[in-house]
């Protein structure tokens, strides 16, 4: 292991503040997932527009983190770090004062229908900035000994939000009051934010001649753009088991014959308690084994074991089932991981845009996940079987990408990015 003269920096301001950032996204991110049921029955859906209506929300919620991943992450290479930390938890914690508003307006199905969907995709694009803004910020502050470490307590202490967004919507008397206290933290973590200090990496990169937050660099030269298709890949895995087998869980419930049935909440929270420790526990792992991809495939291999165990079809009880979804939560618990690796694949004048934009990516899959289940459970599949196709796809392409990609272990990241960077060898190969 590399010696390590003090953690002391892993106690400073940006990484204590990018960590309750983080705990404030994931808390309005899944909360929609959390009183998705209640919320559109309170509203006067019935059982089987609830399943459509659920549906369209989350596919509109995921395409707006895959416009804002984009956005954010342009402006975080071009205006800085910190302009999307402020600019993208104003617009979130908006969004979700709005969604606590929704008893209020007229009971009109369809107009209730596009403004909630209206909402959601503009808190999507809010939320989008967060992690990747953050993991940035904080990759580029810590010295690079400590840069797993860091990273992975951010997203521990952050991932947290989901058992919180749980619990809030459980001992509150009304699903709207849990958007209310999502946007109320969201206000208080702006003031908090006003004495963080901007990436000095960044600071410097200002200086060059460099073009800064440029997308199409992504697309204008093979080895850069099929680093990224990969560091995309890497992440599918995570949200096949968050967003089919949890956020679904009620579906699989009923597939498995459990008679008490699975609460998707719960299953989230669940899920998002071994996520957290996961977090901590790969940002250990990779300072350990000094490896990136080797701490990943470990935790893929752990969670595929989860994934194969639930769709055997041999759970038959509730608590087993959350207990799979903590287990696969600690599995996927690289996420903090992969979204350094992206982090660290890309030179400064395009690392934001690259960790803003790859696990808003791995996001909106969650899309093209759900319209394939869907599609497979509609046209005669079993659940488990479907859920078994969606999921082999997942893994296979996460395994490889992890596998194949570049290490970037203790890598140093004063670098930028060049279209002919290969010749000048700022990135190891």
């Amino acid at each position: 292991m590399e010696k390590i003269t003090s953690y002391k920096p892993l106690w400073s301001l940006p990484v204590i503040v990018a960590a309750l950032g983080y705990f404030v996204d994931i808390y309005d991110l899944l909360l929609f997932g959390i009183v998705r049921v209640p919320s559109l029955q309170g509203l006067g859906f019935d059982e089987k527009e609830i399943t459509h209506v659920g549906t369209l929300i989350v596919n509109w919620q995921m395409g707006g983190l895959l416009l804002g991943g984009i956005v954010w992450g342009i402006l975080g290479d071009k205006k800085g770090r910190l302009s999307v930390l402020f600019g993208s938890i104003v617009m979130y914690s908006l969004a979700n004062v709005m969604c606590g508003f929704l008893p209020y307006f007229p009971n009109d199905k369809e107009n209730l229908t596009y403004l909630y969907v209206a909402l959601r995709f503009i808190a999507g694009i809010g939320l989008a900035g967060e992690l990747g803004a953050g993991i940035t910020l904080v990759s580029e502050v810590l010295p690079k000994e400590l840069r797993a470490l860091g990273t992975s307590l951010v997203a521990g202490i952050g991932l947290s939000g989901a058992v919180v967004a749980n619990l809030t919507v459980k001992l509150t008397p009304d699903w709207n009051i849990a958007y209310f206290i999502g946007g109320g933290m969201g206000i208080g973590l702006l003031l908090l934010r006003i004495g963080v200090l901007e990436s000095g990496i960044f600071n410097e990169t200002k200086k060059r001649e460099v073009s800064r937050g440029n997308f199409l660099m992504f697309f204008t030269n093979w080895n850069r753009f099929w680093r990224y298709i990969r560091c995309i890949g890497i992440g599918l895995p995570t949200w096949f088991c968050i967003g089919i087998l949890a956020m679904f869980g009620n579906v699989f419930g009923e597939a498995l014959g459990i008679k008490e049935g699975i609460n998707p909440g719960d299953a989230i929270m669940w899920g998002y308690i071994g996520i957290s420790a996961g977090d901590i526990f790969s940002g250990v792992l990779s300072h350990w084994l000094k490896s990136r991809r080797k701490s990943i495939l470990w935790m893929m291999a752990f969670t595929l074991i989860s994934v194969v165990w639930i769709l055997s079809g041999t759970i038959h009880s509730a608590g087993m089932y959350y207990f799979m979804c903590c287990w696969f939560g600690f599995g996927t618990g690289y996420w903090a991981m992969f979204v350094t690796i992206g982090a660290e694949q890309f030179g400064t004048n395009i690392r934001s845009t690259a960790a803003t934009t790859i696990p808003n990516m791995v996001r909106g899959t969650v899309i093209l996940m759900t319209i394939g289940f869907e599609s497979l459970t509609g046209a005669g599949y079993a659940v488990l079987v479907a859920a078994g196709i969606v999921g082999f796809i997942a893994f296979a392409i996460g395994i490889y990408s992890t596998w194949s990609i570049p290490e970037t272990h203790g890598r140093d990241l004063d670098f930028v990015e060049v279209d002919s960077y290969q010749d000048k060898g700022l990135i190891d190969q």
